[in-house]
């Protein structure tokens, strides 16, 4: 791949989804956009690139284009319960002082900000089905949102194969909340009424979402420049109420990014609204 042809697919991905590569990806998008080539009957990147610059053919085939161009540098792998410890967070410390204060509204909304294609959405539903009594006269609503439209017709059709119900759904979970037809799992349609999806790029407006008590934006804000992590962060927090919560990735933090968060003491990757900010 030529470093123009890079820069190229750079420079569309930083403009369009905000995303920034580093020129050491060089192999990430010859791996994602390579395949996408063929798809398309062209030869290679270069010729993926030149028929991104040209056009190529009517304005809606030139359109399908770069939302596959898109679609296939956004999609992140995701599986179920990923890393695990902040489901477990969210299930001992974070839903018991949760329930308390929402208990005379009993509705709790959360927001996963880069649902991809779904197995986070449903492992919090799974969660919340899971958590017990206490939970079942309540309005449980969570709203995927991701970039990605073809990731999200996935979450949507919630269909999975053997290998990625195997990476981090316990098996009792599977048998309970799935059900297998010929060679997928199919999610169920109790949890499926729990979870809307809608496609947002994070770079766009959030005010017509509403509020939210959890906000769940793990493992993206890592390909994003400090001042568009920046932004994001403080537009997240103006969907949330004064004691709502925020979940990043492991490798993620607010620290020299952002005041409008404060790091929960002890509970790693999660966030509360600094009151000298709300």
């Amino acid at each position: 791949m030529s470093p123009e042809d890079f820069s190229f697919v750079a420079d569309f991905l930083k403009k369009k989804s905000g995303i920034s590569l580093t020129d050491d990806k060089t192999y990430l998008v010859e791996s994602r956009l390579l395949p996408l080539a063929r798809q398309h009957d062209l030869d290679d990147i270069t010729g993926l690139v030149a028929a991104m610059k040209g056009g190529r053919g009517s304005l809606g085939d030139h359109e399908s284009l770069m939302d596959d161009v898109l679609d296939a540098m956004t999609t992140n792998e995701t599986f179920f319960f990923r890393d695990n410890k902040p489901f477990d967070a969210i299930r001992k410390d974070i839903l018991p002082q949760l329930i308390e204060r929402r208990k005379s509204a009993k509705s709790l909304r959360i927001w996963c900000a880069a649902a991809s294609t779904g197995q986070e959405p449903y492992s919090i539903a799974m969660l919340l089905k899971e958590y017990g009594a206490q939970l079942n006269d309540w309005r449980l609503s969570i709203l995927g949102t991701d970039v990605s439209g073809e990731a999200l017709k996935r979450a949507e059709a919630g269909n999975y194969s053997q290998f990625e119900v195997q990476r981090g759904l316990p098996a009792q979970l599977l048998i309970k909340y799935l059900h297998k037809e010929e060679k997928y799992w199919m999610i169920n349609s109790e949890l499926k009424s729990m979870i809307r999806y809608k496609k947002l790029n994070l770079l766009s407006s959030f005010e017509s979402l509403g509020k939210f008590d959890i906000v769940f934006c793990r493992n993206v804000l890592i390909y994003f420049e400090v001042e568009t992590k920046r932004q994001i962060l403080e537009r997240i927090s103006r969907q949330m109420p004064p004691d709502g919560i925020l979940v990043l990735g492991s490798a993620e933090t607010v620290l020299n990014v952002s005041d409008h968060f404060q790091l929960i003491p002890g509970l790693s990757g999660f966030y509360k609204i600094n009151p000298a900010m709300s």
